[in-house]
């Protein structure tokens, strides 16, 4: 399997968590939503390997800022293959709920 079908999958899964959220975002639902994203961005000074770029920490960040920056992922117009990846499958109501999420996190 590879990790672009893997991160498709987990996407289509965290999906599904979100199916009875209401129209605006949901914390509690955006903080499950929210787990995978933590792996980069949760690191302080983390910086990925290959190839090597510096992965910025999103906490606190405004929700509007979050859902624009996903949607151009999931959408394409914005291009970085591990986020394009990671936003394929989510919902609208999935990107409202990670974004009302990380913005509640202090930065």
């Amino acid at each position: 399997m590879t990790k672009q079908m893997l991160m498709g999958l987990l996407a289509t899964g965290l999906a599904a968590l979100s199916l009875n959220a209401s129209a605006e975002g949901d914390v509690a639902a955006g903080k499950l939503a929210a787990e995978t994203c933590q792996g980069c961005h949760g690191v302080e000074r983390y910086f990925n390997v290959y190839p090597t770029y510096h992965v910025p920490k999103i906490a606190g960040q405004s929700a509007a800022y979050i859902e624009s920056s996903l949607k151009a992922y999931r959408d394409g117009s914005r291009n970085h293959g591990t986020m394009n990846a990671n936003a394929a499958n989510l919902s609208d109501q999935d990107i409202a709920n990670i974004a009302a999420y990380i913005a509640s996190q202090g930065k």
